[in-house]
């Protein structure tokens, strides 16, 4: 009997690296790099979310980058019927499936077969969420749903708005939502955790901003407005603040540090709780990575 095929997941904090290990590990194999990364699937979004460079995507192949506008939110059903598309596609192609990524929940879905509810987009609650503001929303969550507040990051209005949309449809709590059905791939995990983290993510904070997120966040505002929740996220809400005098350079750029510092602490307990990836050590990942894949394919 053939094996079933197999799902690489390479994860880790922002900033670990798993942009080169990626492209290093997808040429080497012949596969194709599956973004799993829930900014980069907007398109204007290319510098505050460090997506793959030109070069990098005409390297390798990417898939699921640039799907939508960012006034167009994909939420977690969404995004896994495109994802899991996408992965059948590389299956049938090579056999192999490889989807790199820091956004915990995405992977877990894909990985575990989490079934998101299929409620669709809610624009005239959405609208009244906005109003209240971020801060009452997420009292309303933790009071409704503690579990998924407490998974939620306070300042994350996106996933707070999509929680409460939820329960609002359904009438019921994440925890009572279905529950997971695991996908027929053998699975495996490989992780990035550098040691030098905090060194790494301070030099990519300064390099987002020399490498234009202030111009692209006003691209943006002019696009679609100060208030697109996406621009309250990391590195777009510093950049939205210091446009508007709110914040000197410096200062935008500590606060963005410290903001992406505490992801990555969030990122790194996520995966050492909800996977089990091999742990790539030392300075040349590549060489962990590459016998641990074709001892898998046999």
């Amino acid at each position: 009997m053939p094996q079933p095929p197999l799902l690489i997941a390479l994860v880790g904090p922002t900033a670990s690296g798993k942009t080169a290990l990626a492209i290093e590990l997808a040429d080497a194999l012949d596969l194709a790099v599956l973004s799993v990364d829930s900014r980069q699937l907007y398109r204007g979004m290319t510098i505050g979310t460090a997506k793959p460079s030109v070069q990098q995507r005409k390297q390798v192949r990417h898939g699921l980058l640039d799907l939508r506008d960012p006034d167009q939110p994909i939420n977690l059903q969404e995004f896994c019927s495109l994802a899991r598309t996408a992965i059948a596609a590389e299956h049938r192609r090579r056999g192999v499936a490889f989807l790199v990524g820091g956004s915990g929940l995405y992977l877990r879905a894909l990985t575990q077969g989490l079934q998101p509810p299929a409620v669709p987009p809610q624009p005239a609650l959405r609208a009244q969420f906005q109003q209240l503001g971020q801060p009452f929303c997420h009292q309303l969550l933790a009071q409704a749903d503690p579990l998924a507040a407490g998974r939620i990051n306070p300042a994350d209005a996106v996933r707070t708005q999509r929680a409460l949309e939820v329960i609002y449809a359904t009438g019921r709590p994440h925890a009572a939502q279905p529950s997971a059905c695991p996908p027929p791939w053998r699975l495996l995990e490989l992780g990035l955790n550098p040691p030098d983290l905090r060194e790494r993510i301070s030099r990519r904070s300064q390099q987002l901003y020399r490498d234009g997120l202030v111009e692209e966040t006003e691209q943006l505002i002019s696009r679609y407005g100060a208030d697109l929740p996406l621009l309250g996220t990391i590195g777009y809400g510093e950049a939205r603040s210091l446009l508007a005098g709110e914040l000197a350079l410096a200062e935008a750029i500590a606060l963005t540090t410290r903001r992406t510092l505490q992801y990555a602490k969030r990122q790194r307990t996520w995966f050492r709780r909800q996977h089990q990836p091999l742990w790539l050590e030392g300075d040349n990942p590549l060489l962990q990575a590459l016998p641990a894949v074709q001892r898998v394919l046999g």
